[in-house]
Protein backbone atom coordinates (compact mmCIF):
# COMPACT_ATOMS: atom_id res chain seq x y z
CA UNK A 1 0.00 0.00 0.00
CA UNK A 2 1.42 3.15 -0.77
CA UNK A 3 2.40 5.50 2.06
CA UNK A 4 0.60 8.93 2.25
CA UNK A 5 2.89 11.99 1.43
CA UNK A 6 4.36 10.09 -1.27
CA UNK A 7 2.08 11.66 -4.08
CA UNK A 8 -1.08 9.68 -2.30
CA UNK A 9 -3.11 12.22 -0.21
CA UNK A 10 -5.34 10.74 2.97
CA UNK A 11 -8.72 11.11 0.68
CA UNK A 12 -7.54 9.35 -1.66
CA UNK A 13 -6.14 6.51 -0.05
CA UNK A 14 -9.84 6.22 1.72
CA UNK A 15 -11.35 6.03 -1.52
CA UNK A 16 -9.39 3.28 -2.94
CA UNK A 17 -10.09 1.33 0.01
CA UNK A 18 -13.53 2.11 0.05
CA UNK A 19 -13.03 0.55 -3.73
CA UNK A 20 -11.60 -2.41 -2.49
CA UNK A 21 -14.40 -3.15 -0.12
CA UNK A 22 -16.86 -2.65 -2.64
CA UNK A 23 -15.61 -4.94 -4.97
CA UNK A 24 -15.21 -7.94 -2.74
CA UNK A 25 -18.38 -6.98 -1.40
CA UNK A 26 -19.89 -6.78 -5.04
CA UNK A 27 -18.20 -10.47 -6.28
CA UNK A 28 -19.26 -11.97 -2.76
CA UNK A 29 -22.62 -10.96 -3.54
CA UNK A 30 -22.41 -12.67 -7.23
CA UNK A 31 -20.69 -15.40 -6.01
CA UNK A 32 -23.82 -16.28 -3.56
CA UNK A 33 -25.73 -15.41 -6.55
CA UNK A 34 -27.50 -12.58 -4.64
CA UNK A 35 -26.48 -10.00 -7.80
CA UNK A 36 -26.34 -10.52 -11.21
CA UNK A 37 -23.21 -10.25 -13.14
CA UNK A 38 -22.39 -8.58 -16.23
CA UNK A 39 -20.94 -11.37 -18.25
CA UNK A 40 -19.87 -10.88 -22.39
CA UNK A 41 -19.20 -14.79 -23.82
CA UNK A 42 -17.41 -13.59 -26.84
CA UNK A 43 -14.95 -11.66 -25.04
CA UNK A 44 -14.12 -14.12 -22.47
CA UNK A 45 -13.36 -16.11 -25.53
CA UNK A 46 -10.54 -13.09 -26.69
CA UNK A 47 -9.33 -13.60 -23.18
CA UNK A 48 -9.07 -17.26 -23.32
CA UNK A 49 -6.93 -16.67 -26.85
CA UNK A 50 -4.76 -13.82 -25.48
CA UNK A 51 -3.98 -16.40 -22.67
CA UNK A 52 -2.95 -19.20 -24.85
CA UNK A 53 -1.59 -17.22 -27.12
CA UNK A 54 0.92 -15.51 -24.32
CA UNK A 55 2.10 -18.68 -23.43
CA UNK A 56 2.45 -20.05 -26.40
CA UNK A 57 5.07 -17.11 -27.09
CA UNK A 58 6.91 -17.34 -23.70
CA UNK A 59 6.96 -21.32 -24.33
CA UNK A 60 8.74 -20.61 -27.77
CA UNK A 61 10.75 -17.55 -26.79
CA UNK A 62 12.23 -20.11 -23.79
CA UNK A 63 12.94 -22.76 -26.27
CA UNK A 64 14.81 -20.28 -28.87
CA UNK A 65 17.06 -19.44 -25.89
CA UNK A 66 17.36 -22.70 -24.84
CA UNK A 67 18.61 -23.85 -28.71
CA UNK A 68 20.81 -20.65 -29.05
CA UNK A 69 22.52 -22.13 -25.36
CA UNK A 70 23.06 -25.55 -27.46
CA UNK A 71 24.64 -23.91 -30.50
CA UNK A 72 27.01 -21.87 -27.95
CA UNK A 73 27.93 -25.20 -26.16
CA UNK A 74 28.25 -26.37 -29.48
CA UNK A 75 30.46 -24.02 -30.78
CA UNK A 76 32.70 -24.39 -27.57
CA UNK A 77 33.10 -27.86 -28.27
CA UNK A 78 34.09 -27.31 -31.58
CA UNK A 79 36.30 -24.73 -30.50
CA UNK A 80 38.09 -27.33 -28.13
CA UNK A 81 38.40 -29.91 -31.19
CA UNK A 82 40.07 -27.41 -33.33
CA UNK A 83 42.30 -26.44 -30.64
CA UNK A 84 43.05 -29.82 -30.34
CA UNK A 85 43.91 -30.74 -33.46
CA UNK A 86 46.23 -27.32 -33.77
CA UNK A 87 48.47 -28.93 -30.94
CA UNK A 88 48.77 -32.35 -32.48
CA UNK A 89 49.55 -30.89 -35.99
CA UNK A 90 52.95 -30.67 -36.55
CA UNK A 91 54.68 -27.80 -38.58
CA UNK A 92 56.05 -30.21 -41.10
CA UNK A 93 52.75 -32.52 -42.01
CA UNK A 94 50.91 -31.19 -45.24
CA UNK A 95 48.41 -28.72 -44.89
CA UNK A 96 49.62 -26.64 -41.69
CA UNK A 97 48.71 -23.26 -42.68
CA UNK A 98 45.62 -24.37 -44.82
CA UNK A 99 44.22 -26.05 -41.28
CA UNK A 100 45.07 -23.03 -39.07
CA UNK A 101 42.80 -21.32 -41.51
CA UNK A 102 40.29 -23.63 -41.33
CA UNK A 103 40.14 -24.05 -37.55
CA UNK A 104 39.39 -20.07 -37.54
CA UNK A 105 37.05 -19.78 -40.20
CA UNK A 106 34.69 -22.35 -37.91
CA UNK A 107 35.10 -20.36 -35.02
CA UNK A 108 33.93 -17.27 -36.82
CA UNK A 109 31.09 -19.64 -38.75
CA UNK A 110 29.75 -20.55 -35.51
CA UNK A 111 29.67 -17.01 -34.29
CA UNK A 112 28.12 -15.66 -37.08
CA UNK A 113 25.65 -18.37 -36.69
CA UNK A 114 25.09 -17.26 -33.00
CA UNK A 115 24.74 -13.82 -33.27
CA UNK A 116 21.88 -14.01 -36.78
CA UNK A 117 19.84 -16.23 -34.09
CA UNK A 118 20.16 -13.82 -31.82
CA UNK A 119 19.20 -10.85 -33.31
CA UNK A 120 16.60 -11.77 -36.15
CA UNK A 121 14.66 -14.50 -34.46
CA UNK A 122 15.12 -14.20 -30.39
CA UNK A 123 15.16 -10.58 -30.35
CA UNK A 124 11.82 -10.48 -32.82
CA UNK A 125 10.05 -13.03 -30.19
CA UNK A 126 11.29 -10.45 -27.18
CA UNK A 127 9.37 -7.26 -28.88
CA UNK A 128 6.11 -9.50 -29.96
CA UNK A 129 5.92 -10.34 -26.04
CA UNK A 130 7.07 -6.96 -24.72
CA UNK A 131 3.43 -5.95 -25.67
CA UNK A 132 1.25 -8.73 -23.45
CA UNK A 133 2.11 -7.06 -19.86
CA UNK A 134 -0.01 -3.98 -20.89
CA UNK A 135 -2.24 -5.76 -22.50
CA UNK A 136 -2.77 -8.43 -19.43
CA UNK A 137 -2.79 -5.03 -17.27
CA UNK A 138 -5.60 -3.47 -19.11
CA UNK A 139 -7.72 -6.47 -19.66
CA UNK A 140 -7.52 -6.70 -15.36
CA UNK A 141 -8.66 -3.52 -14.87
CA UNK A 142 -11.16 -3.82 -17.50
CA UNK A 143 -12.75 -6.49 -15.70
CA UNK A 144 -12.56 -4.22 -12.00
CA UNK A 145 -14.38 -1.20 -13.95
CA UNK A 146 -16.94 -3.83 -14.50
CA UNK A 147 -17.14 -5.05 -10.93
CA UNK A 148 -17.24 -1.18 -10.16
CA UNK A 149 -20.22 -0.68 -12.95
CA UNK A 150 -22.12 -3.86 -11.72
CA UNK A 151 -21.80 -2.31 -8.34
CA UNK A 152 -22.78 0.91 -9.46
CA UNK A 153 -26.37 -0.49 -11.16
CA UNK A 154 -27.57 -2.50 -8.74
CA UNK A 155 -27.09 0.33 -5.69
CA UNK A 156 -29.18 2.97 -8.83
CA UNK A 157 -31.16 -0.08 -9.14
CA UNK A 158 -31.72 -0.22 -5.12
CA UNK A 159 -32.33 3.49 -5.12
CA UNK A 160 -34.84 3.40 -7.82
CA UNK A 161 -36.81 1.13 -5.33
CA UNK A 162 -36.64 2.65 -2.48
CA UNK A 163 -37.49 6.40 -4.18
CA UNK A 164 -40.74 4.82 -4.64
CA UNK A 165 -41.51 3.70 -1.94
CA UNK A 166 -40.33 6.95 0.46
CA UNK A 167 -42.98 8.74 -2.29
CA UNK A 168 -45.78 7.01 -1.60
CA UNK A 169 -44.51 7.20 2.52
CA UNK A 170 -44.40 11.15 1.86
CA UNK A 171 -47.73 10.88 0.37
CA UNK A 172 -49.33 9.51 3.17
CA UNK A 173 -47.80 11.03 6.72
CA UNK A 174 -47.41 8.91 9.73
CA UNK A 175 -50.10 9.46 12.51
CA UNK A 176 -47.46 10.60 14.90
CA UNK A 177 -45.96 13.00 12.18
CA UNK A 178 -49.07 14.87 12.15
CA UNK A 179 -49.62 14.70 15.70
CA UNK A 180 -46.00 16.14 16.43
CA UNK A 181 -46.27 19.01 13.96
CA UNK A 182 -48.05 21.31 12.83
CA UNK A 183 -49.66 21.23 9.57
CA UNK A 184 -46.99 23.98 7.67
CA UNK A 185 -44.30 22.41 9.40
CA UNK A 186 -45.42 19.06 7.47
CA UNK A 187 -44.77 20.28 4.49
CA UNK A 188 -41.41 21.40 5.44
CA UNK A 189 -40.25 18.08 6.42
CA UNK A 190 -41.52 16.03 3.56
CA UNK A 191 -39.84 18.46 1.29
CA UNK A 192 -36.69 17.93 2.96
CA UNK A 193 -36.90 13.62 2.61
CA UNK A 194 -38.11 14.50 -1.08
CA UNK A 195 -34.65 16.77 -1.85
CA UNK A 196 -32.71 13.78 0.58
CA UNK A 197 -34.20 10.97 -1.95
CA UNK A 198 -33.57 12.95 -4.85
CA UNK A 199 -29.50 13.94 -3.73
CA UNK A 200 -28.48 10.05 -2.87
CA UNK A 201 -30.96 9.29 -6.44
CA UNK A 202 -28.80 11.60 -8.61
CA UNK A 203 -25.56 10.72 -7.05
CA UNK A 204 -25.68 7.57 -7.66
CA UNK A 205 -26.91 8.35 -11.35
CA UNK A 206 -24.07 10.08 -11.67
CA UNK A 207 -21.79 7.53 -10.11
CA UNK A 208 -23.56 4.66 -12.38
CA UNK A 209 -22.82 6.97 -15.75
CA UNK A 210 -19.05 7.15 -14.72
CA UNK A 211 -18.59 3.73 -14.10
CA UNK A 212 -19.79 2.86 -17.09
CA UNK A 213 -18.12 5.38 -19.16
CA UNK A 214 -15.00 4.02 -17.67
CA UNK A 215 -15.57 0.79 -18.39
CA UNK A 216 -17.03 1.10 -21.92
CA UNK A 217 -13.99 2.90 -22.90
CA UNK A 218 -11.23 0.28 -22.01
CA UNK A 219 -14.10 -2.92 -23.15
CA UNK A 220 -14.31 -1.03 -26.77
CA UNK A 221 -10.57 -0.84 -26.82
CA UNK A 222 -9.78 -4.59 -26.33
CA UNK A 223 -12.32 -6.00 -28.32
CA UNK A 224 -10.23 -4.19 -31.23
CA UNK A 225 -6.87 -5.00 -29.94
CA UNK A 226 -7.20 -8.39 -28.63
CA UNK A 227 -8.57 -10.19 -32.17
CA UNK A 228 -6.21 -8.13 -34.09
CA UNK A 229 -3.06 -9.56 -31.76
CA UNK A 230 -4.76 -13.30 -32.05
CA UNK A 231 -4.14 -13.12 -35.93
CA UNK A 232 -0.73 -11.37 -36.12
CA UNK A 233 0.35 -14.36 -34.07
CA UNK A 234 0.98 -16.31 -37.15
CA UNK A 235 3.01 -13.71 -39.06
CA UNK A 236 5.69 -14.20 -36.34
CA UNK A 237 5.61 -17.43 -36.38
CA UNK A 238 6.04 -17.44 -39.58
CA UNK A 239 9.10 -14.96 -39.50
CA UNK A 240 10.88 -16.23 -36.59
CA UNK A 241 10.72 -20.34 -38.39
CA UNK A 242 11.67 -18.86 -41.51
CA UNK A 243 14.69 -16.70 -40.35
CA UNK A 244 15.57 -19.46 -38.66
CA UNK A 245 15.33 -22.03 -40.80
CA UNK A 246 17.63 -19.86 -43.32
CA UNK A 247 20.08 -19.41 -41.16
CA UNK A 248 19.92 -23.30 -40.20
CA UNK A 249 20.65 -23.37 -44.20
CA UNK A 250 23.34 -21.33 -44.64
CA UNK A 251 25.28 -22.19 -41.81
CA UNK A 252 25.12 -25.92 -42.40
CA UNK A 253 25.94 -25.06 -46.17
CA UNK A 254 29.23 -22.94 -45.36
CA UNK A 255 29.77 -25.89 -42.29
CA UNK A 256 29.55 -28.37 -45.19
CA UNK A 257 32.69 -26.67 -47.00
CA UNK A 258 34.56 -26.34 -43.73
CA UNK A 259 34.22 -30.00 -43.66
CA UNK A 260 35.36 -30.85 -46.90
CA UNK A 261 37.69 -29.00 -46.86
CA UNK A 262 39.10 -30.53 -43.58
CA UNK A 263 38.56 -34.00 -44.64
CA UNK A 264 40.53 -33.44 -48.33
CA UNK A 265 43.64 -32.26 -45.90
CA UNK A 266 43.61 -35.46 -43.68
CA UNK A 267 43.50 -37.36 -46.87
CA UNK A 268 46.81 -35.61 -48.60
CA UNK A 269 48.01 -36.04 -45.09
CA UNK A 270 47.53 -40.06 -45.21
CA UNK A 271 48.82 -39.85 -48.75
CA UNK A 272 51.85 -38.23 -47.67
CA UNK A 273 52.22 -40.74 -44.38
CA UNK A 274 51.88 -43.95 -47.16
CA UNK A 275 54.17 -42.11 -49.88
CA UNK A 276 57.22 -41.94 -46.94
CA UNK A 277 56.05 -45.26 -45.54
CA UNK A 278 56.76 -47.06 -49.13
CA UNK A 279 59.98 -45.09 -49.52
CA UNK A 280 61.07 -46.46 -45.77
CA UNK A 281 60.48 -50.00 -47.72
CA UNK A 282 62.01 -49.87 -50.22
CA UNK A 283 65.21 -48.79 -48.38
CA UNK A 284 64.27 -51.56 -46.24
CA UNK A 285 64.13 -53.68 -49.40
CA UNK A 286 67.65 -53.70 -50.39
CA UNK A 287 69.23 -54.59 -47.41
CA UNK A 288 66.51 -57.09 -45.95
CA UNK A 289 67.99 -60.81 -48.31
CA UNK A 290 71.77 -59.32 -47.60
CA UNK A 291 70.92 -59.12 -43.97
CA UNK A 292 69.21 -62.45 -44.00
CA UNK A 293 71.77 -64.47 -46.09
CA UNK A 294 74.50 -62.89 -43.80
CA UNK A 295 72.86 -64.17 -40.62
CA UNK A 296 72.00 -67.53 -41.92
CA UNK A 297 68.25 -66.48 -40.47
CA UNK A 298 65.38 -68.13 -41.80
CA UNK A 299 67.14 -70.08 -44.80
CA UNK A 300 67.11 -68.39 -48.07
CA UNK A 301 64.72 -65.80 -48.29
CA UNK A 302 63.52 -64.63 -51.90
CA UNK A 303 64.53 -61.31 -53.63
CA UNK A 304 62.78 -57.89 -52.14
CA UNK A 305 62.21 -59.67 -49.00
CA UNK A 306 60.52 -57.01 -46.58
CA UNK A 307 58.42 -58.49 -43.54
CA UNK A 308 56.31 -61.51 -42.54
CA UNK A 309 52.29 -61.23 -42.42
CA UNK A 310 49.75 -63.63 -41.45
CA UNK A 311 46.48 -63.98 -42.86
CA UNK A 312 43.59 -63.01 -40.64
CA UNK A 313 40.89 -63.68 -42.82
CA UNK A 314 40.28 -65.80 -46.50
CA UNK A 315 40.99 -63.73 -49.65
CA UNK A 316 39.79 -65.16 -52.81
CA UNK A 317 41.53 -63.95 -56.08
CA UNK A 318 39.88 -62.23 -58.17
CA UNK A 319 42.69 -61.32 -61.08
CA UNK A 320 45.49 -63.67 -62.36
CA UNK A 321 48.02 -61.15 -60.97
CA UNK A 322 46.29 -61.53 -57.37
CA UNK A 323 47.35 -64.10 -54.41
CA UNK A 324 44.88 -66.17 -52.80
CA UNK A 325 44.73 -66.68 -49.12
CA UNK A 326 43.82 -68.94 -46.37
CA UNK A 327 43.17 -67.82 -42.65
CA UNK A 328 46.75 -68.62 -41.04
CA UNK A 329 48.62 -68.38 -44.19
CA UNK A 330 52.16 -66.85 -43.93
CA UNK A 331 53.19 -64.46 -46.14
CA UNK A 332 56.32 -63.31 -47.54
CA UNK A 333 56.18 -59.46 -48.48
CA UNK A 334 58.23 -58.18 -50.99
CA UNK A 335 59.03 -54.76 -52.23
CA UNK A 336 57.28 -53.90 -55.94
CA UNK A 337 59.62 -54.13 -58.64
CA UNK A 338 58.40 -50.61 -59.41
CA UNK A 339 57.60 -48.66 -56.07
CA UNK A 340 54.39 -46.46 -58.70
CA UNK A 341 52.47 -49.78 -59.66
CA UNK A 342 51.79 -50.23 -55.68
CA UNK A 343 48.23 -49.15 -55.39
CA UNK A 344 47.20 -48.12 -51.94
CA UNK A 345 46.20 -50.70 -49.52
CA UNK A 346 47.80 -53.84 -51.52
CA UNK A 347 51.43 -55.54 -50.82
CA UNK A 348 53.00 -57.98 -53.27
CA UNK A 349 54.12 -61.35 -51.20
CA UNK A 350 54.91 -64.72 -51.95
CA UNK A 351 53.04 -67.48 -49.42
CA UNK A 352 56.28 -68.96 -47.20
CA UNK A 353 55.09 -72.61 -47.89
CA UNK A 354 55.31 -72.40 -51.55
CA UNK A 355 59.00 -70.65 -51.47
CA UNK A 356 60.40 -73.15 -49.45
CA UNK A 357 59.04 -76.11 -51.19
CA UNK A 358 59.98 -74.64 -55.38
CA UNK A 359 61.74 -71.65 -54.51
CA UNK A 360 59.76 -70.25 -57.36
CA UNK A 361 59.63 -66.31 -56.96
CA UNK A 362 57.05 -66.22 -60.19
CA UNK A 363 54.15 -67.50 -57.87
CA UNK A 364 54.05 -63.93 -56.10
CA UNK A 365 51.15 -62.12 -56.37
CA UNK A 366 48.80 -58.60 -54.82
CA UNK A 367 46.68 -59.23 -51.67
CA UNK A 368 45.02 -56.74 -49.70
CA UNK A 369 46.93 -55.54 -46.49
CA UNK A 370 43.94 -55.20 -44.48
CA UNK A 371 43.40 -59.17 -44.94
CA UNK A 372 46.88 -59.92 -43.44
CA UNK A 373 48.23 -58.95 -39.57
CA UNK A 374 52.17 -58.33 -39.74
CA UNK A 375 54.06 -61.16 -37.79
Amino acid sequence: MAEIGKGVTAGKLAINVQKRLTRAQEKVLQKLGKADETRDVVFEEMVANFNKQMAEGTKLQKDLKAYLAAVKTMHDASRRLQDCLADMYEPDWFGKEEMDALAEDTDTLWLDYHQSITDKSLQNMDIYLSQFPDIKARIAKRDRKLVDFDSARHHFTSLQKGKKKDEAKIAKPAALLEMAAPSWAQGLISAHQVAQTNLSYNQAEEDLGRAQKIFEELNVELQDELPALWDRRVGVYVNTFQSLAGHQEKFHKEMSKLSQNLNDIMTKLEEQRQINEGANHSESASSAPKSAVTNGSDGELPPGFLYKVKAVHDYAATDGDELELKMGDVVLVLAFDNPDEQDDGWLMGLKESQWFQKKDISAKGVFPENFTQRV
